[in-house]
């Protein structure tokens, strides 16, 4: 036989009988059958939270979509945008209607409604098993939503049955909940499975909203982005991650994700930057916020804030160059080749004058020392950081739905690049003692995350969390790409040459058909029908940049949903739907609020820049999750053989 007979019988204790495996096989062989689901792209959300909700609540342009499929033209376009509206927004919308309309009125708005939603409903169902969209449904509704799914609202001997529901709904005063609850099912079918590529944290004001919605998901991964292994660093105890995280943080005033969203203690940090930086600073210590709430006093101890911590984080990271050679991070040690008398700090062999002379803790002696007070501050926020409870529960998500990368159904998702040579080959890099390259590179890479996570060893710990570091500001790590991360540049000098980050040579050999072939081939993909799909490097769309690449190989999607790259973007991101006809790509305007949305119907509306439709409806059976399915069923064939010889007795 195939098959090991104590597997056979292992697997006969879920499948008894004859029966039992024959109907499972018949389940199995019609799923592969089905459409394909459809998956959704997102990449660099970086905190912007209420544009990321509504991107989710819209599945970038399929709720219209299926929409337009089933009301046509039935409907008028505005009656369309009310009911997407209503899809995206249950419970604000009714609130809205109810406060419009009088109550005889409102009850026929409420039934005409849930007509609608079941039949949009039905359309967002059709790929799915009965099975599956039971399990889909809010359990206070299930027999209600299964009913009117599967009956037809126009037969004449089911008209009353399927009116009555709806008309009892409204009489006991249930058509509301009923309302919310079809609309959520809607958006949870309309996606079956969302890939976030990178880049949940930083700038905006919402990560941690962000990461609670992406934990109540019912289908999602994530290919960790620089800013995200950053916070998992700072989580999981490493004072260097922490102290650039939270100047991140400062440097774009989000103290809601620190201290609302996280409970973070920064009261430390305040009594360092009132004590010690009480004097000027220079202007490139400024917040970048247009909160209206904070005033001048706040602006300036937010600035003093973000240099007393910027001081400590190149303190800390000089102490990691220093542990750590094999890092290469040598160039980073600039505290050192500061020289106070003569106001200059020395790069590359050149000295340039200092914009602020003021380091009130810098022992230029000891230049990567702490000094007593930073070292009270970097304690008690590691603490902070350890006890925060929200915190804790997203790193644990992030690292166990994460990776460096992900192979998922024909396409290689990555957040930022493959390190390659000047001549477009793999490049090489000492990782732990072993010389590794490309998807060797992102694998090691990969267990380092997850050993700073895990790991119980201090030792192995630290050296997993230094490799965290780098993976935020390395020059050969996947995630970061560049020469350097000019921090101490941007603050501390004027010239512009000292700030530059040169890119790895993969972003040049990306817009290379054949490099993207080799790097499909090096993860085991067919070239021919695959694609890498990733982010990092904002499109530049005002400046004629495209984010289709190498002859369709390659397609981008971090095209600007974070409002501080809109003005170099020109549009508020990509993003991308994969069904089973095919990609769909999709440019975005900058959203405005959601009040706005909800008040005037008024949506993101996605413009398709990308559209691949020269290949067969994909099934089922032709994912990853499909060919797993067709094992189950060669295998769940020799179980019934089995049976029928009398090797396996039936119970």
């Amino acid at each position: 036989m195939p098959y090991d007979l104590d597997y056979l019988k292992l697997l006969s204790k879920q499948y008894p009988s004859v029966d039992a495996v024959s109907t499972e096989i018949v389940n199995l062989s019609a799923i592969v059958l089905l459409p394909k689901g459809t998956e959704h792209f997102l990449a660099d959300i970086h905190g912007e939270h209420e544009a990321f909700d509504h991107v989710m609540r819209n599945a970038s342009g399929v709720v219209k979509r299926k929409i337009d499929d089933v009301f046509g033209q039935t409907l008028s376009e505005a009656e369309k945008k009310s009911l997407a509206t209503l899809v995206y927004y249950p419970r604000e919308k009714l609130e809205l209607e109810r406060g419009a309309r009088q109550a005889e009125a409102m009850a026929a708005w409420h039934e005409a409604m849930m007509l609608q939603l079941v039949r949009l409903c039905r359309q967002a169902a059709y790929k799915y098993t009965r099975s599956k969209v039971r399990k889909a449904i809010p359990a206070e509704f299930q027999y209600i939503i299964e009913e009117l799914l599967h009956e037809n609202e126009h037969d004449t001997m089911k008209h009353g049955y399927y009116h009555g529901i709806l008309d009892s709904l409204t009489a006991i005063g249930r058509a509301e909940d009923f309302i919310v609850a079809i609309a959520e099912l809607i958006r949870k079918l309309v996606v079956d499975h969302l890939h976030i590529i990178g880049d949940i944290y930083d700038r905006g004001k919402g990560a941690h909203l962000i990461m609670d919605t992406l934990r109540r998901h019912h289908s999602v991964d994530i290919q960790w982005g620089n800013h995200d292994v950053l916070w998992i660093g700072a989580a999981c105890g490493s004072d260097v991650c922490m102290a650039d995280a939270i100047r991140v943080s400062l440097r774009y005033a989000n103290l809601e994700t620190l201290q609302e969203g996280y409970g973070l203690n920064l009261s430390p940090l305040v009594r360092l930057a009132l004590d010690k930086y009480a004097g000027g600073y220079a202007p490139t210590f400024q917040v970048r916020s247009k909160e209206e709430s904070l005033g001048e006093t706040d602006l300036a101890l937010l600035s003093r804030m973000q240099k007393a911590i910027a001081v400590i984080q190149m303190k800390l990271e000089g102490q990691l160059a220093l542990r750590r050679p094999e890092l290469g991070l040598d160039h980073r040690r600039l505290l050192e080749k500061i020289d106070l008398a003569a106001g200059t700090v020395e790069i590359d062999g050149v000295g340039y004058p200092l914009l602020d002379m003021d380091f009130p803790t810098l022992d230029p002696l000891k230049p990567y020392e702490l000094s007593a007070e930073e070292l009270d501050v970097v304690e008690k926020l590691r603490l902070s950081f350890k006890h925060a409870t929200d915190l804790q529960k997203h790193i644990r998500f992030l690292v166990d739905k994460g990776g460096m990368y992900k192979v998922f159904n024909g396409n290689l998702l990555y957040h930022g690049g493959i390190p390659l040579t000047s001549t477009g080959e793999f490049e090489t890099f000492e990782l732990c003692g072993q010389s590794l390259k490309g998807k060797a590179l992102l694998d090691g890479f990969d267990d380092c995350v997850r050993r700073a996570y895990y790991a119980q060893d201090p030792d192995e710990k630290s050296q997993a969390l230094d490799v965290v570091w780098y993976l935020w500001c390395g020059e050969k790590s996947p995630l970061f790409g560049k020469s350097k991360m000019a921090t101490f540049e941007r603050y501390f000098i004027e010239a512009k040459e000292t700030h530059k980050e040169v890119k790895n040579h993969y972003y040049a050999f990306r817009e290379a058909e054949d490099v993207c072939v080799r790097i499909l081939s090096e993860f085991g993909l067919n070239a021919e029908t695959s694609h890498i799909i990733n982010g990092h490097v904002p499109v530049k769309v005002v400046k004629g940049e495209m984010p289709i690449k190498a002859g369709g190989k390659l397609i981008t999607i971090d095209g600007g949903l974070s409002k501080a790259y809109q003005k170099v973007t020109g549009i508020a991101g990509y993003t991308l739907i994969f069904n089973s006809q095919g990609m769909h790509l999709v440019s975005h305007e900058p959203f405005e609020s959601k009040d706005r949305a909800i008040r005037e119907d008024l949506d993101i509306l996605p413009t398709s820049v990308f559209i691949e439709k020269n290949q067969a409806r994909m099934l089922v059976g032709d994912t990853d999750n499909g060919a797993v399915l067709k094992r189950d069923i060669e295998a769940l064939k020799a179980l019934l053989q089995a049976y029928r010889d009398g090797l396996i007795r039936e119970r």
